[in-house]
């Protein structure tokens, strides 16, 4: 499986590309099999995301961290805040990926600030940002304070996301291609003893046209590891 963290540090040190660390070796630590983890740094790629808003086109360099976001089994983003939300660069690098690029994927999202008052960014403004982009975002987002570093709770916190994300990536990627069921001779079915023509509760029942309804359980049944 393929795991990318996408980190909006700016400065060297940074506590983001930490929390963002600590959250992808959890997580690696606690998939089903091989991880192969991938950093995209943006602070490395602020010229390029600029470029592309004036010119249209990615860099070379800014066109392999979208591959990567692409192409990943599941993503880490983690961002400072800045203005009570994510950074500009932040949401500049999400600009510019294709309007699809996330759906279905697994995100589980993170932040740092200078003080737990901002926790509640993870609620009003990440979350809703990976809902728009039809992500799929775990339960547990991790927000880590300047206090919360050695502090109890954060490890804890940090274990219990990185498990959600990584039972989400495994279930995912383990995800079987639907199949296609041959044209039923009807697309009606016969009426019952109760004189109804509708099929039976967690049945599948196919039309003329190939077209096949799957019950929900089945569909869930599916997703499970």
């Amino acid at each position: 499986m393929k795991l990318v963290v996408v980190s909006a540090g700016l400065s060297v040190p940074s506590s983001t590309r930490l929390l963002a660390d600590r959250l992808a070796a959890a997580t690696a630590g606690r998939a089903s099999g091989p991880v192969d983890v991938r950093v995209v740094e943006l602070r490395d790629l602020a010229v390029e995301i600029a470029h592309n808003f004036t010119n249209g086109f990615p860099g070379r360099t800014l066109s392999a961290a979208i591959d990567d976001v692409t192409s990943a089994d599941g993503l880490i983003v983690v961002t400072p805040v800045f203005s009570a939300s994510y950074s500009g660069l932040f949401k500049s690098f999400f600009d510019v990926l294709d309007k699809d690029a996330l759906v279905g994927k697994p995100v589980l999202v993170a932040a740092t600030g200078g003080t737990g008052r901002h926790s509640l960014v993870l609620e009003h403004a990440l979350r809703p940002l990976f809902a728009y982009l039809r992500a799929v975002v775990v339960p547990t987002g991790v927000y880590a304070a300047s206090e919360d570093w050695g502090a109890e709770g954060l490890a804890e916190r940090i274990e219990r996301a990185a498990g959600e994300l990584a039972v989400l990536m495994s279930a995912l990627a383990g995800r079987s291609a639907p199949t296609v069921q041959a044209p039923a001779e009807s697309a009606v079915p016969a009426p019952d003893s109760s004189g109804s023509s509708l099929p039976a509760q967690g049945s599948v029942t196919a039309r003329e046209d190939g077209f096949r309804v799957v019950p929900f359980a089945e569909q869930l049944a599916a997703l499970r590891p």
